[in-house]
């Protein structure tokens, strides 16, 4: 089984009506290949396949939004964000103690785990005519 990230967003996000889209990659270090991005797809499609993907593969599905920039402005702003965000990780990881809080997050993962109800099946992949169907609405959505 692989591992699925994406955001957990508040349900009146205005991102949640924005395009998703999927990338899958290596789950580890010990494979090499270059990532592959699908989509776009309305969000709930996007979940559905790469969890479906993920169930019997080892491998890593990153659902995101594609956030539509419309501008060079846009885009350097978009890139700058990403910058600081990066910057400040690497701060927060050169301050931290790496081996102090271990313990800690180690007893809250298992409180998580015994709070969690069973795993449950994944959700079915969409058939091709409800993406084909979510696609024309996407298309439609960044049009208007």
């Amino acid at each position: 089984m692989g591992a699925l990230v994406t955001l957990d967003l508040p349900s009146d996000s205005p991102m949640l009506d924005l395009p998703w889209v999927i990338t899958f990659g290596p789950l580890g270090d010990a494979d090499e290949w270059e990532p592959v991005v699908c989509g776009p797809y309305e969000r709930p499609h996007a979940l559905a396949l790469a969890e479906a993907v993920v169930a019997d593969e080892q491998l890593m599905a990153v659902v995101e939004p594609l956030v539509p920039a419309v501008s060079v402005e846009q885009i350097r702003g978009e890139i700058a964000a990403a910058q600081l965000a990066a910057e400040d990780e690497t701060v927060r990881v050169d301050q931290a103690d790496l081996y102090g809080d271990l313990e800690d997050t180690i007893d809250e993962e298992e409180e998580l785990a015994t709070e969690r109800p069973a795993e449950t099946a994944p959700l079915p992949a969409p058939d091709p005519a409800d993406l084909r169907a979510a696609f024309a609405r996407i298309a439609a959505r960044l049009t208007t």
